[in-house]
């Protein structure tokens, strides 16, 4: 599985942990293991301006994915093809605001925003409800088992 990062900001980010979580998203949804990811950081403004250009959107956003080959996760018996998953470009500025409104770690929130990213790569979305309460339940789900942690228990009240 070839997963390539380039941080185009001065802003630190641990690019081996991002490898890594794109890894295991990948590899828990049975995508290729020849599968092509690329992961961009970028500043406030380039993403402003790819946020007008193909969301027209004003302002910054956290993450946007740019899928290529349209693959879709696959099973155990058949994983996916091989192809070009696509990029995905994180703003690592706005993620550091999340991240002290969230009140987690700049590092967490650029993990979370990875495994979003990655989702919206395999055909997974958040428009309607359904849609998102499958997209951020297995979003959910895929981060703590990264993280090693069991995802905390559902309440209804």
């Amino acid at each position: 599985m070839s997963i390539e990062v380039n941080n185009e900001t001065t802003l630190p980010a641990d690019e081996e942990r991002l490898v890594a979580v794109g890894r295991f998203v990948l590899d828990s949804l049975f995508v290729s293991p020849e599968a092509e990811l690329a992961i961009m950081l970028i500043d406030p403004e380039a993403m402003e301006k790819l946020h007008i250009e193909w969301m027209d959107l004003p302002g910054p956003t956290d993450v946007m994915s740019f899928p290529m080959d349209e693959l879709r996760p696959g099973t155990a018996a058949v994983p996916a093809v091989a192809g070009v998953l696509g990029d995905i470009v994180l703003c690592p500025e706005v993620a550091e605001q999340q991240a002290k409104a969230a009140g987690h770690s700049v590092a967490e929130e650029l993990l979370l925003l990875t495994v979003h990213g990655v989702l919206h790569l395999l055909g997974y979305d958040h428009v309607e409800p359904e849609e998102e309460a499958e997209m951020f339940g297995l979003q959910r789900k895929l981060l703590f088992e990264f993280l090693g942690h069991q995802p905390p228990k559902e309440t209804t009240h």
